[in-house]
Parts: C-alpha cells; structure tokens; sequence
C-alpha cells in the first residue's frame, strides 16, 4: 500500500503537493516555542507595571519558576522589560523571555497588548493525538472569478477572546462547487488570500467554530482555491490563540469534505 501510495503521488502532482503541505503543517504544529500546540498562557496587560512570576499575588501568575521576575511595563503603546522595548509578535524577529523552560513574547492584536506563553513541552503537545484529514480530491481545487471591491475595506472579525479583529478585504472570490454558485471574501495576509470560512461539516466533522484557509494572490481576474489545505484554527489546538471567526457572509450553504477534520482532542 505504501508502494501505492509513493506511485500515486508520483503520477498526480496536486496530490504530491498536497500531501507536502500537510507534513510540513503537521510539523510546524509541533515545533518547539513556534508551533500551536506550544501555547499554553496569555496574560493581557494593563497600562502601567504588571508584576510577573509564579506567585499568586502577581498580575502575571506563571505556571513555575521565581515568585517574582519583575514587570512587563505598558504605556499604551510599548511593552518594556527590564528597561528593554520587546518586539512584538508581528515582526520577523519578536523578542522573548525566557523563564525556567518558558518563552513569554508580546503580542498585539488591534491595539489590545498582551503576553503569549510558549512551553516546548507543553500538555497539549503531549495529549495531541495527531491530525486527521478528508481524503485528498481534485474536485476541491477550484477557479473563481475574482471580484475587487472598488477600494479595499475592512471586514471586523469577532474572535474567540470577545474582542473584534479589523482586517482589509480586496474583494471576493466567487466559484461554482457540486453545482452552486458561491463567495468567500478574503482578506490578505503574507501576500496571499486568506480565507476564514464555515461550511456544513462544521461541528459535525470538522471543528465547530470554522476552518482558514491561504491562497494565491488572483492572477488576471482568476483566483484558485484548493479546500484540501484548509486547516483548523489555532483556537482548536490551544485555549490561548485569538482566532478570528468567519463573518457571516463566510458561512457556505454546502458540505465541504475536504482539508482538515476535527480532532479528538479539539477544544
């Protein structure tokens, strides 16, 4: 079978290159101090000094280590430690902490600043019990008319922590799947398309709050979507993520069984 497997792979290129993204996802998931499953705190701040370590008194109460490793100092605008401005998390290079095998990296999201705490051997890592997936079908890589709104505009994303995620949208794809005529409107991200979508899996098969999904920037009016790469969000594989959720006009009227299922251990 896995001789099969190899031979099949060889003569279908989607495939091949499906089954690529998927390892390469899969380990990214796992990766010590990047990888979802790594994430295992997040401590909002407050303007002002927020007192950090493992004692209950403290604003920011680690899971081990000092009683006390000082504060993460806000102004509204920076997060300062010892003195020092972090880079936060939208950078290439965001700085940390490091803290008795943790790394705390600052994050914002909307103007709202927090802390993320990263564990390389956290419990959701240890508990994973892999990732599961619809078989992989040609007849989810799709082609859509792209549709460019006259001027980019900007979509709010409710998210799991309650709060409201503002994102630029180009336009909409607009594609013809099982015989009905649909639209996702995406917005962009590291120079893709970057679909959060709902379909009739969900809950179901698939992880109950939505699935995301990247594609090509559209070529000449054409913008290809292959549904065999779309994933859980992050929000499935650690209760710390800010996910956003698919805005209504996200939520497909059909089945579609392809990319990513839910997990057994899926929150």
């Amino acid at each position: 079978m896995f001789l099969a497997a190899l031979a099949l792979m060889a003569a279908d290129p989607h495939t091949a290159a499906v089954m690529e993204w998927r390892q390469k996802y899969e380990a990214d998931l796992r990766a010590p101090y990047t990888g979802w499953l790594n994430v295992t705190g997040l401590y909002w701040l407050k303007e002002g000094a927020n007192q950090a370590g493992s004692a209950d008194s403290n604003d920011i109460v680690l899971p081990r280590g000092p009683r006390s490793i000082g504060s993460f100092d806000f102004d509204g605008r920076l997060v300062r430690y010892k003195g020092k401005a972090l880079r936060v998390d939208t950078s290439d290079d965001p700085d940390t902490v490091e803290i008795d095998g943790m790394r705390l990296i600052a994050i914002e999201r909307n103007g709202k600043f927090g802390l993320r705490l990263r564990e390389a051997s956290s419990s959701f890592l240890k508990a994973f019990p892999g990732n599961e997936w619809f078989p992989i079908r040609s007849e989810y890589k799709v082609r859509g008319k792209f549709i460019p709104h006259p001027y980019k505009r900007t979509i709010n994303f409710p998210d799991v922590t309650g709060h409201v995620q503002k994102m630029l949208s180009p336009g909409v794809v607009e594609f013809t799947l099982r015989g009905v005529t649909m639209r996702l409107e995406p917005v962009e991200n590291e120079g893709q398309l970057f679909f959060v979508f709902k379909d009739r899996t969900a809950g179901k098969t698939t992880y109950g709050a939505g699935r995301m999904m990247y594609a090509p920037l559209p070529v000449n009016g054409v913008a290809e979507i292959d549904f065999n790469v779309a994933k859980n969000p992050p929000c499935s594989f650690t209760p710390f993520a800010t996910c956003p959720l698919p805005p209504k006009q996200n939520i497909l009227p059909i089945a579609i069984e392809a990319g990513e299922k839910v997990f057994g251990g899926a929150h």
